[in-house]
């Protein structure tokens, strides 16, 4: 079963094998946990975001043609889970972010470790300045490494305007990071 694409585990799970549906778990729970925590989630909220996104993938299974990226479908659903998180979350008032952990990063030398965890820490702080929106665009295309045909499909525009949002999104936020690091 490990040889079957991820587009034809989801068109069995849209046929009735919903055990197939455990594989793709397996497969992308790593991938959407990350997605949801570089979006600012703290990592009880991403695990829950993880389940909700595969319990709407099997509520609607039958919207899955399989003529697209299954990767750009589940982070379509991803996104909708996490805008309706927050949603929820703002009318209720509740606190949804956590300062992420601190960056592994291995060096040769303690000043090249500081150094590169002021940088991390910095960046951090740029993409928490960002709109929703951008960092998102960000989070898929460097952190997910998604292409940027795969973030048309998953938001929903041409390869070229992803291509332009996700490049303004880093302008803004090479921006946010230069006032950072005046202060």
């Amino acid at each position: 079963m490990q040889n079957l694409t991820d587009d034809m585990l989801m068109l069995k799970v849209k046929s009735g094998d919903l055990d197939k549906l455990g594989l793709l778990y397996e497969r992308h729970k790593k991938r959407l946990f990350g997605f949801f925590y570089n979006l600012g989630n703290n990592p009880s909220v991403s695990e829950d975001l993880v389940q909700n996104v595969f319990v709407r993938m099997l509520k609607y299974r039958s919207s899955y043609a399989g003529n697209g990226s299954f990767a750009a479908w589940m982070f379509r659903m991803a996104r909708n889970v996490n805008y309706d998180y927050h949603k929820k979350a703002a009318k209720n008032k509740i606190a949804v972010g956590t300062d992420p952990e601190d960056v592994h990063v291995e060096t040769d030398t303690f000043s090249e470790k500081v150094d590169m965890e002021d940088k991390a820490y910095q960046i951090k702080r740029a993409m928490a300045q960002l709109p929703d929106e951008k960092r998102e665009l960000l989070v898929l295309s460097k952190y997910r490494e998604m292409k940027f045909k795969e973030i048309g499909e998953t938001i929903g525009c041409s390869e070229g305007a992803a291509k332009v949002r996700v490049h303004r999104a880093l302008k803004e936020l090479r921006n946010i990071f230069l006032q950072l690091e005046t202060v």
